[in-house]
């Protein structure tokens, strides 16, 4: 009797460590991680903290405000071309970078289909919007995939530099993106809109497998007082590829940056409180 009990104590001993195992891993955390422990906002909070790069000379592209996107503007020379989603009828940013490295800019709006000019730039306008999926809305407007705008362009396997601001559809469109898609985007300057759904902070770990995350701006017409630590609902940040990229593990990452475009004072205080600098 005695040595069926020890079996039994062992068998129950094994299930529990597997269950432990099991439920560690789906959690997707090791043991002593505390960052886990935090609530999906504060996680992705986290995440989004930006680190020194050696070799990254920030500018700004673009419009003086909204428009205009902060990025290492020396680590921009080998790209292909340029992807500029979310236009609205203007795109400082694809023009500039356009005319300033000599290669095409795709542009992508669905709503608002005005085309704006860029002298002396190869700027090339696509009424279609970017999605997760290939489908056309209940007016008709087109939505396609990074993959097939990419591939459609003959930039399938090229170098290339986004700019994204698509009100919401950025998550899914990155959280199910290939691996070898993100492999080929030197930088990715994007707003992001929202705080507090669990797909947010999977897309933020997702990317920041292949990326740095390299400057954080907080939207200051988006503020908000219900999202902490999140001082606004929407907000700008710029990933840097891991191939390109250089961490300086002493450096210090300045927030707000000069460059940054303080459209409300108040708000940008406020970020920079709860960032601690």
């Amino acid at each position: 009797m005695p040595a069926k009990r020890s079996a039994a104590a062992v068998v129950v001993l094994v299930l529990l460590v597997l269950a432990v195992a099991a439920w560690m891993l789906l959690r997707g955390r090791a043991p002593g991680d505390t960052a886990s422990d935090l609530p999906p906002r504060e996680q992705l909070f986290a995440e989004l903290q930006p680190v020194a790069l050696s070799n990254c000379e920030l500018q700004r592209f673009g419009e003086p405000h909204d428009g205009g996107y902060i990025m290492c503007g020396n680590l921009l020379s080998d790209v292909a071309a340029g992807y500029s989603y979310g236009i609205s009828g203007y795109d400082g940013w694809g023009c500039e970078v356009s005319t300033r490295f000599d290669v095409p800019v795709h542009q992508y709006d669905c709503f608002d289909l005005t085309q704006p000019a860029c002298p002396g730039g190869r700027t090339i306008f696509h009424a279609e919007c970017v999605a997760d999926r290939t489908f056309a809305d209940e007016a008709g407007r087109p939505f396609d995939t990074l993959q097939n705008q990419f591939a459609r362009n003959g930039d399938g396997a090229r170098r290339v530099v986004v700019k994204m601001d698509v009100e919401g559809a950025e998550w899914t469109s990155f959280l199910r993106a290939p691996d070898e898609l993100l492999a080929r985007i030197d930088q990715l300057a994007i707003e992001f809109h929202g705080t507090d759904r669990l797909r947010y902070l999977q897309t933020v770990r997702r990317l920041k497998r292949f990326f740095h995350v390299a400057h954080l701006h907080f939207n200051n017409y988006a503020c908000r007082d219900d999202r902490a630590p999140f001082p606004a609902d929407a907000y700008e940040v710029l990933f840097v590829n891991k191939r390109i990229g250089i961490v300086d593990p002493v450096g210090r990452v300045q927030l707000p940056h000069p460059l940054d475009a303080p459209k409300l004072p108040d708000c940008h205080s406020a970020a920079v409180t709860v960032l601690g600098h």
